[in-house]
């Protein structure tokens, strides 16, 4: 205290003896007072327990983790979208370097392999851009069962559009987010056809032009309309055979179809299967759209 009494101290070796406690973890800036307290338990007789001194926590400022300097609790980080594994598997790292190179841990893996030696003695940076990319590896870590009922229900509030395959759009999107939220900006073009320029369909890595594009989506207009079976399966055969009569490459023929119907320069899935979700009709219709798109951009 400020009179110089230990009180604090004091306290602390008694309270702590008296719970019979054999190991304390604590912040490394108590390390200074720990001979105050190994002095307390000697003068009473009492055993010294084990010390873990673990690094301070930092936020991105470089300042210590407070509540006043971007501290998060559990929840609130729950709330924003990070998954309770993921949150768990980033905290335990935090001050702690594994002896290998895994950085995706389950809680049972992270008990078998933790080791007060691989403590750091540095202080360690809480970084959201990496509890977002564990997030993300996470997501992918999980079930069909367990990612299914987090993803369906935002499929469903973000697409109106009628009999639209959920499950399989569940086994795309899984892979590309990093918040159950980010669904909603990836299957955004499945209800509304986004404004888009025909730039899009000039592709160097695919050799694809404007005109090349629109030749692609007149043919397979064509081909298309008297299509009976929709499903995605034949329309990979139907896509294949006339790639291998044009003798083009699988790029030259898809970009232009993938291009016409997400209006976006990139999708969660190709050509083919944007088809079948889209159904018939709906693909026919953004089809024809792009092709007077095209024809009007090359007058």
């Amino acid at each position: 205290k400020s009179d110089g009494m230990p009180t604090y101290n004091f306290a602390n070796v008694v309270d702590d003896h008296l719970m019979n406690i054999t190991h304390v973890v604590r912040g490394s800036e108590y390390l200074s007072s720990t001979p105050k307290y190994n002095l307390l338990y000697q003068a009473f007789g009492w055993q010294v327990p084990k010390y873990i001194h673990l690094p301070l926590i930092l936020g991105e400022d470089g300042q210590k983790l407070s509540k006043r300097k971007g501290a998060t609790s559990f929840i609130e980080l729950i709330e924003q979208g990070y998954l309770p594994y993921a949150i768990i598997n980033y905290i335990a790292l935090l001050g702690f370097s594994p002896n290998n190179n895994q950085e995706i841990f389950s809680l049972k893996e992270l008990l078998d392999i933790f080791d007060i030696s691989c403590i750091s003695k540095s202080p360690a940076t809480f970084d959201l851009k990496k509890l977002t990319w564990i997030n993300s590896e996470w997501f992918k870590r999980l079930s069909h069962e367990e990612f299914s009922k987090l993803a369906i229900p935002q499929l469903q509030k973000a697409i109106k559009l009628k009999n639209v395959d959920l499950e399989f759009l569940t086994s795309i999107v899984k892979s590309r987010i990093s918040f159950i939220s980010d669904i909603d900006k990836l299957v955004a073009f499945i209800d509304t056809l986004p404004e888009y320029s025909t730039d899009l369909y000039i592709n160097k890595r695919m050799k694809t032009t404007k005109a090349s594009s629109l030749k692609i989506l007149k043919d397979a207009m064509i081909a298309l309309k008297d299509l009976a079976n929709w499903d995605s399966h034949t329309l990979h055969d139907l896509f294949m055979l006339y790639i291998d009569n044009k003798n083009i490459k699988t790029g030259q023929a898809l970009w232009p179809i993938r291009t016409a119907l997400s209006g976006e320069k990139s999708s969660p899935c190709g050509a083919t299967e944007l088809l079948s979700l889209l159904g018939k009709e709906e693909s026919l219709t953004r089809i024809a759209l792009a092709i007077s798109k095209l024809e009007f951009s090359l007058k």
